[in-house]
């Protein structure tokens, strides 16, 4: 989902600006160099703190590129011990680049690279209406992108072609197709240990009303189903990512014209989740414009040296008045 308006003009202006940058947009694979300006506190108001509800923040960035088609990003991973970062943006385009840090906190990232994701075709996949690219997972070297507006979920042979890949299609329950058009699969991860270990689990970003509950669905394992998700406060869902033990974090956001955004991850028991289940859980961290966060849409979680970090990215909707920040905390509880 986009919370705010889109500057629609913004890559027609960047095109004209650019040399050359017609013939990159046509481009399917190309290097992008990222500019990172580094994030010191979360909290600007208040410098020293570190600890936010169960969360310590390492740091952050906002990230920058002159290429038109860098940003929009909605979906994270983080492979191995985190060095490789992978995103996806909502124009159906992957992000590869190194992650590098100094002291413990993010520097910057490395070898940036852009390339179109491509349908079963080896087209670009927007090539077939399929675009709104919103969620990424990677596991077991398999990438799963799911794609809001068309309530599709495809999957990737990323150990053997990387961002040369083509989708393939993963089947969906009839409820899922039935979604609201905006308001799609915005989250979606494979459980990693538990009665549901390697079950595809997604999440709507809302299916009802303000205050319904959004549904969920197991998709293979044991236990295949559909599940509802609580959104006290009116939050939406925006993605997904477990922990080692299967336990799940959801990141959430919340858009009001006259307040701007806020942002919250909730942990759910990975035992809990199942066919029929109404899931919920206690708050990890929440904010607002009173701290370093944007349109926070993408959630990664990787272990590090025995740590649990969680990287969080934001989708600044190609928009001036927005951000891409790269946010980084560990978990400690």
């Amino acid at each position: 989902m986009r919370p705010f308006s889109r500057r629609a003009a913004l890559a027609g202006l960047c095109t004209l600006a650019l040399p050359g940058a017609a013939r990159a947009i046509e481009q399917t694979r190309f290097p992008v160099a990222v500019s990172a300006r580094r994030i010191a506190a979360f909290e600007p108001r208040n410098t020293d703190r570190r600890r936010f509800g169960a969360l310590h923040f390492r740091g952050g960035l906002v990230l920058s590129s002159g290429h038109p088609r860098f940003g929009g990003f909605s979906g994270l991973a983080r492979l191995g011990d985190g060095r490789d970062l992978v995103a996806v943006s909502d124009r159906g385009y992957w992000l590869t680049a190194k992650v590098m840090s100094e002291g413990g906190r993010l520097a910057g990232l490395a070898e940036g690279e852009m390339a179109a994701i491509l349908g079963a075709s080896g087209r670009p996949l927007t090539r077939s209406g399929l675009f709104d690219t919103e969620s990424l997972c990677i596991a077991d070297g398999t990438a799963f992108v799911g794609i809001e507006r068309k309530h599709e979920i495809a999957r990737f042979d990323w150990a053997r072609d990387g961002v040369e890949a083509r989708a393939r299609p993963v089947p969906l329950p009839p409820a899922l197709k039935r979604l609201p058009r905006n308001r799609g699969l915005e989250a979606l991860g494979v459980v990693p240990a538990g009665a549901l270990k390697g079950a595809l689990v997604m999440i709507a970003e809302r299916s009802g009303k303000e205050d319904e509950p959004t549904i969920g669905a197991i998709l293979g394992g044991p236990r295949p189903g559909l599940f509802t998700v609580a959104r006290p406060g009116g939050y939406d869902i925006t993605d997904l990512a477990f922990l080692p033990s299967g336990d799940m974090l959801l990141l959430e956001r919340w858009y009001k014209p006259l307040r701007g955004v806020g942002m919250r991850i909730r942990r759910i028991a990975g035992r809990g989740i199942g066919p029929g289940a109404l899931l919920d859980g206690p708050t990890l961290i929440e904010a607002d414009l009173g701290s370093e966060i944007d349109n926070m849409e993408g959630l990664s979680v990787h272990q590090e040296n025995g740590r649990t970090v969680l990287t969080l990215i934001s989708d600044d909707n190609f928009s001036f008045l927005q951000r891409t920040l790269l946010l980084e905390f560990e978990l400690i509880l």
